[in-house]
């Protein structure tokens, strides 16, 4: 007897663009940690440290843009919800890796929050919102560039 493989949203297929969602977003992690160590080490000395977070976030913001453009056709998410689903378990997974990097660093609790607080300089939020926005906005634009003629 053989299993067969609807390419429906069966649990089965669900799974598959999970898994390749969490691999590409340990890739995002991964590139995300050396983007923060470089401008700690190399742009903050020179510009200030609220000047390198502004730019980090540009910087940042673009460079998860890039990765997700790159990696959403192998993703194999096409459908809004999938998509959603792609930027949520993205966004749950970078702030639970980011709250235990800053715990692991010694940070206090006010410090990590202070990190989500703009008042306080803190541009998280917005970085986070570009990661969960990531997968539908790199398909849309792939959708766009695959019509070009």
């Amino acid at each position: 007897m053989r299993l067969r493989l609807s390419v429906s949203s069966s649990g089965v297929e669900r799974r598959g663009w999970l898994r390749r969602g969490a691999a590409v977003w340990l890739l995002i992690a991964a590139a995300e940690t050396v983007h923060g160590t470089l401008r700690a080490i190399l742009l903050a000395p020179r510009v200030g440290d609220l000047a390198s977070r502004q730019i980090g976030l540009v910087t940042g913001s673009l460079m998860i843009l890039l990765i997700a453009r790159l990696a959403i056709g192998w993703i194999g998410a096409h459908r809004p919800r999938s998509l959603a689903v792609v930027g949520g378990l993205w966004l749950v997974l970078m702030f639970a890796f980011e709250v235990a990097l800053g715990r692991a660093f010694g940070f206090s609790w006010a410090r990590i929050a202070a990190d989500y607080r703009p008042s306080e300089g803190g541009f998280m939020l917005v970085g986070m919102a570009v990661l969960a926005l990531a997968p539908t906005i790199a398909y849309r634009f792939r959708s766009l560039r695959s019509r070009d003629p």
